[in-house]
C-alpha cells in the first residue's frame, strides 16, 4: 500500500515556520527576506557538526548522495533541538527534475521523518518542472522576481567581499560591509523595493563603489577558484568550510555565482527542445527569461569591472567555452557548466582550482574529474585538485590535499615561469610537471 504524507497547504503559509537547509549563505539570507516579504515565515538552518551527518546516516542508507545525507540530517537535527513547534513547522527542499538523484531527496526525507517519529511534518517541494503540482508553496511572479534579485545581490556581495578581504588594511572591513548591504537589501525587500531589473541595475554600481573604497594593499596572493557539485560547492556544512579554509591560507577565493547555475538549468530546458523537440512556446519563454537575466547580469558585471574588480564573462559567453571539449547535452548534475566554469577561471587568472564533489556522484565525476586532464592539456598552467566529500572522508586529509595544491601555487607565485608542456603520458592520466629550481 502506498504511503501518504502530509502536504504543505496554502493555509499553512500563515501558521507554519518553513525550515530551509543552508547552502549559499549570503544568497540564502536574502532569499529568506524575499519569502518573508510575501508573507512566509522562514528560517534558514545553520546547525552544523558531526551529528548532522550521523543522523543522515541513521535514517538514509549510506549509498545515498552525500548532500542528501547532510540535508536530511540537518532537518532532523533541527527538529530534535526542541526549538520548534512541531505542529506548526514545515520543511522545504528543491527538486531539480533532471537526472540527478536530488529529484528524489524529497521522498527520502519524507520516509526519514516517519522513521524518526515526525510523520506530521509536511514537506514542500520547490521545483519548476511540475514534479509536485499540489504544493501550497507557490512561487508567484513577484516572489520569483525577488528570488532572482536575492541571488544577483548575493553573488555580487560574495564576489566583492572575496576580492577585497585578502588585501584589506582593516581586518574584517569587507565582511562588515557585506553584512551591512545584506541588512539594507533585506529592508528593501520587506518594503517592496529593490527587486525589479531597473532597481537592481541602479543599485549595483553604488554597492561596488563602496567596496572599492575600502583601503587595501594589493600584494600578490594565490588565486583559487572553487567549482563542483552545487551543494558541496557552496555549503560550508558540505565542504567543511572550504571557503573559510582557503581564506585562512591567505588566498583570494573566486566562487562562481549561484545565478550561473540558475541560468544553466533554464538553458538546459531550452536545449532539450533543440535536441529532442517539444512545444515551441516553452523554448520561446525560456529564451525570454534568459534574456531578462542576461540584461541584469551584464549590468552587475559592468558595475564590478567599472569599480576595478575582476568580472567574468556573462552566461551567454560561458556557454561557448566548453564547445569542442564536452557536449552541451551533458547536463546531468552540473554537466557542462562545471567544465565551463573551470575554463573561465583559468582564463581569468584563477588557475588554481578546487573541484569539490560528493564521493560517488557519477555525473559530476565525469564532467568534473573526467575533464581535468583535457583542461590541463589545453591550459598547462592549470593547477586543479578534485576533492571528494563524504561521511568517511576526514577533514584533515581533504585539507592536506588542498595544501599540496597551494604549495605548487605559491611556488609559481614566488617564481613565475611557464609550465612545461604536458607529455602524452601526462595527458592520459598523470599530473602536470612543475619545474622548480633549487
Amino acid at each position: 500500500m502506498e504511503m501518504t504524507y502530509p502536504k504543505f497547504t496554502k493555509e499553512m503559509k500563515a501558521t507554519h515556520t518553513i525550515l530551509i537547509p543552508n547552502m549559499a549563505v549570503t544568497q540564502f539570507r536574502l532569499l529568506k527576506a524575499s519569502m518573508e516579504s510575501e508573507g512566509y515565515h522562514v528560517e534558514v538552518l545553520g546547525n552544523c557538526g558531526s551529528q548532522v551527518a550521523q543522523l543522515g546516516l541513521k535514517y538514509v542508507h549510506n549509498d545515498t548522495c552525500y548532500p542528501a545525507l547532510l540535508v536530511i540530517g540537518q532537518f532532523l537535527d533541527a527538529l530534535n533541538s526542541g526549538k520548534y513547534d512541531l505542529e506548526h513547522t514545515a520543511l522545504a527542499i528543491t527538486q531539480t527534475g533532471g537526472g540527478c538523484r536530488a529529484s528524489n531527496y524529497i521522498h527520502l526525507l519524507r520516509k526519514a521523518l516517519v522513521k524518526a517519529g515526525y510523520p506530521q511534518i509536511p514537506v514542500a517541494s520547490i521545483n519548476f518542472s511540475g514534479l509536485e503540482k499540489d504544493s501550497g508553496l507557490v512561487f508567484t511572479l513577484p516572489l520569483l522576481r525577488k528570488a532572482a534579485a536575492s541571488i544577483f545581490y548575493g553573488d555580487l556581495l560574495v564576489t566583492l567581499r572575496n576580492q577585497t578581504a585578502p588585501y584589506e588594511l582593516e581586518k574584517g572591513a569587507a565582511e562588515a560591509l557585506a553584512q551591512k548591504w545584506v541588512k539594507t537589501i533585506r529592508g528593501w525587500f520587506l518594503q517592496g523595493r529593490g527587486g525589479s531589473a531597473k532597481e537592481m541595475k541602479a543599485a549595483f554600481p553604488g554597492i561596488a563603489k563602496e567596496f572599492a573604497a575600502i583601503p587595501v594593499k594589493r600584494t600578490p596572493k594565490v588565486k583559487v577558484g572553487v567549482v563542483g557539485e552545487i551543494y558541496v560547492k557552496y555549503s560550508p556544512l558540505g565542504n567543511n568550510g572550504l571557503e573559510a579554509f582557503l581564506a585562512g591560507e591567505g588566498c583570494e577565493v573566486n566562487l562562481p555565482g549561484l545565478m550561473g547555475f540558475v541560468q544553466y538549468c533554464a538553458f538546459n530546458m531550452g536545449e532539450d527542445h533543440v535536441l529532442y523537440g517539444g512545444k515551441l512556446a516553452v523554448k520561446i519563454g525560456i529564451d525570454q527569461f534568459l534574456n531578462w537575466l542576461d540584461g541584469i547580469e551584464r549590468a552587475m558585471l559592468k558595475a564590478e569591472a567599472d569599480a576595478g574588480f575582476y568580472a567574468p564573462g556573462p552566461f551567454k559567453e560561458l556557454v561557448e567555452k566548453p564547445k569542442g571539449i564536452i557536449s552541451l547535452g551533458a547536463k546531468m548534475g552540473e554537466g557542462w557548466l562545471l567544465t565551463a566554469e573551470m575554463i573561465e577561471l583559468v582564463q581569468g587568472g584563477y588557475g588554481n582550482i578546487v573541484c569539490a564533489q560528493p564521493f560517488g556522484c557519477l555525473p559530476n565525476h565525469i564532467v568534473g574529474k573526467g575533464m581535468v586532464n583535457k583542461i590541463r592539456a589545453l591550459y598547462p598552467s592549470a593547477n586543479i585538485t578534485p576533492i571528494d566529500y563524504d561521511p568517511s572522508a576526514t577533514r584533515v586529509n581533504q585539507e592536506n590535499r588542498i595544501k599540496l595544491m597551494l604549495a605548487v601555487a605559491k611556488e609559481r607565485l614566488n617564481a613565475p615561469a611557464q609550465a612545461a608542456p604536458l607529455t602524452a603520458e601526462e595527458i592520459a592520466g598523470g599530473a602536470p610537471r612543475v619545474e622548480t629550481t633549487v
